[in-house]
Order: C-alpha cells, then sequence, then structure tokens
C-alpha cells in the first residue's frame, strides 16, 4: 500500500473541514479508503468522498 502524502493529507483534511466540519478521522477514513481518492487534489478529493458516502455540505447554509 502506497503511503499518503502528508501535504495532500493536510489539505485534504483542511478541505473536509471547510466542505463537512470533519477530517478524515472524523469520517472513520483509514490509509485504503484514503487512497481511494489521493489520485486527485485534495480539495476535489473532499467534494467527490462527500458525494460518495452522502455528507451533508456545512458550506451550503452560509451566503
Amino acid at each position: 500500500m502506497e503511503r499518503i502524502d502528508s501535504d495532500w493529507l493536510r489539505d485534504f483534511d483542511a478541505a473536509m473541514l471547510v466542505f463537512f466540519a470533519i477530517n478524515h478521522k472524523e469520517a472513520g477514513m483509514d490509509e485504503g479508503e484514503l487512497g481511494w481518492y489521493a489520485d486527485l487534489p485534495p480539495k476535489e478529493a473532499a467534494l467527490a468522498y462527500g458525494r460518495d458516502i452522502d455528507l451533508c455540505r456545512v458550506d451550503t447554509f452560509w451566503s
């Protein structure tokens, strides 16, 4: 299994916090699941993960 780049993971968690108010640990993601999205840029990966598991976006509640 390939290790997840720490810069990518930091940026992914930052995007997850903005869009869904959780990070990858709070979402229950393990390294295998992260690997499914690691080929995408962090912001796109966070959005794809949210769509895949039907997370509610917190940024839709504020203008």
